[in-house]
């Protein structure tokens, strides 16, 4: 892992054999590319950095399902142990919404948003989206601008992964966990057609795992 959250195209991994995942995934996996432990470590620090910065403020949470819960679940606790430990507090407020875009591995034109139809209660807010992971760009810009109609106070985002993609769009969220290769990336909630949610590490899948559960 290279310099600031940023892990390089060349770096090969972790060998599974170092880690326990759960066996019906076997053959599925070609290596961990991202331990649960510093997953966890990481958004310890990012909860630090959102507490520096918003501590005091009211804010809404805007979770991004389903990818995005297990990440925004371990980042909301990391919050509120800090609030508990510091004279500052973030009063917070977490809602719901579901993006769908992506079929087997392919990234569909066609974005669905469910649960976003009235976000009335966001105007005058502060809003923290927290996502999972951010591609090109382009889920992400649909969102915000879905998001900016109901007058937020203040928008910011928290992304726990960005692809280094082609035709990235630079809509780079303001808290990033790491900065990944352009592989397709499985575990810790991320799914491959609603399968793997049920892995700790972030993994990248293989070949046969994308050929055993295509659709």
């Amino acid at each position: 892992v290279a310099g600031w959250g940023v892990i390089s195209d060349d770096w090969p991994g972790y060998s599974l054999d170092l880690f326990s995942y759960p066996a019906h995934y076997s053959g599925d996996l070609d290596c961990v590319i991202i331990p649960h432990g510093v997953i966890m470590d990481r958004t310890e620090r990012l909860a630090r950095n959102i507490m520096d910065e918003l501590g005091d403020h009211d804010i809404v949470v805007l979770c991004v399902l389903k990818g995005g819960y297990q990440f925004c679940a371990d980042l909301v606790d990391r919050i509120k142990a800090l609030s508990r430990n510091s004279n500052r507090t973030i009063p917070m407020r977490v809602h719901f919404i579901r993006l769908k875009s992506y079929l087997n591995d392919q990234s569909t034109e066609d974005l669905h948003i469910l649960g976003a139809e009235d976000l009335s209660f966001l105007a005058g807010k502060n809003v923290l989206i927290v996502e999972a992971i951010v591609g090109t760009g382009k889920t992400m810009k649909t969102l915000l601008k879905h998001v900016e109609a109901f007058g937020p106070k203040m928008i910011k985002v928290a992304g726990l992964l960005v692809k280094r993609v082609p035709h990235s769009s630079a809509c780079v969220p303001d808290y990033v966990g790491f900065e990944i290769p352009n592989r397709f990336v499985v575990g810790y909630a991320l799914d491959y057609n609603e399968y793997f949610r049920d892995l700790n590490h972030i993994c990248v899948i293989s070949e046969s795992g994308k050929l055993k559960y295509k659709i």
